[in-house]
């Protein structure tokens, strides 16, 4: 059963819930399967907040988080409202105006911009030794080139093209264990994907470190929401 299906079957068990989910203070009803989706952006917000992960370690590690409930609509719909924009910052289908369309904001534009060391034409072939075959046809991570600078950390393609302006906190960031950027390449070495990239893929890899950049510019605000819908003990 699909995840928002279980949520609305939770919801149709718990009446006195689904009542205060579905009624705000600007008045009208929503219905049972907007109280589900809602719910279930809330949980991705929560899930996000950096203050929840660390308070919950232990059920997380467990496959077993406790996931704290709003207790009004109108909290419900701020929550689900974050978690919406996490979602569209995860998925690289959705393009998000500011961040990967558009103008970039203020805070990103600097970000993981295709840089050369000479000037010339950027050669978007990955040869920094970023991944590589191991047993069969499993891809294993290499160390590849990095440099440090005043705006984080340059990300080499190669000895003349490279990803300049890559905050620390945005190259070290991980997903299911995973440190997302690094991952990225090491997928993306000549001798994995058998060819250089192309410039619309070069320009993905920026696209991403924007999205987590993004993405960790929201820290605050999840944390601030997923206190305001805690229980004070």
């Amino acid at each position: 059963m699909p995840l928002r299906e279980k949520i609305g079957s939770f919801l149709k068990r718990c009446p006195p819930l689904s009542h205060a989910m579905g009624r705000g203070s600007g008045g009208g009803d929503i219905t049972l399967e907007q109280q589900a989706e809602s719910l279930f952006y809330h949980a991705l917000a929560i899930l996000h907040a950096p203050t929840y992960r660390l308070e919950n370690a232990g059920a997380l590690q467990q496959d077993w988080p406790r996931v704290p409930l709003p207790t009004s609509r109108d909290a419900l719909e701020d929550s689900a409202a974050l978690g919406r924009q996490v979602a569209a910052l995860l998925d690289s289908e959705t393009p998000v105006i500011g961040v990967t369309q558009g103008d970039p904001r203020p805070d990103l534009k600097t970000i993981a911009v295709p840089t050369t060391m000479d000037g010339r034409a950027p050669d978007f072939a990955v040869t920094a030794r970023w991944g590589h075959f191991g047993k069969g046809s499993a891809v294993m991570p290499g160390r590849g080139r990095t440099v440090s600078n005043d705006d984080g950390l340059d990300i080499y393609l190669n000895d003349t093209t490279y990803w300049r302006g890559v905050p620390l906190s945005v190259w070290d960031y991980t997903l299911g264990g995973y440190q997302v950027l690094k991952k990225w390449l090491s997928y993306r070495e000549a001798s994995v994907l058998g060819r250089a990239l192309s410039a619309e893929e070069a320009r993905e890899f920026m696209h991403i470190a924007r999205r987590i950049a993004a993405l960790l510019a929201l820290t605050d605000a999840l944390d601030i929401n997923y206190r305001r819908v805690t229980p004070v003990a």
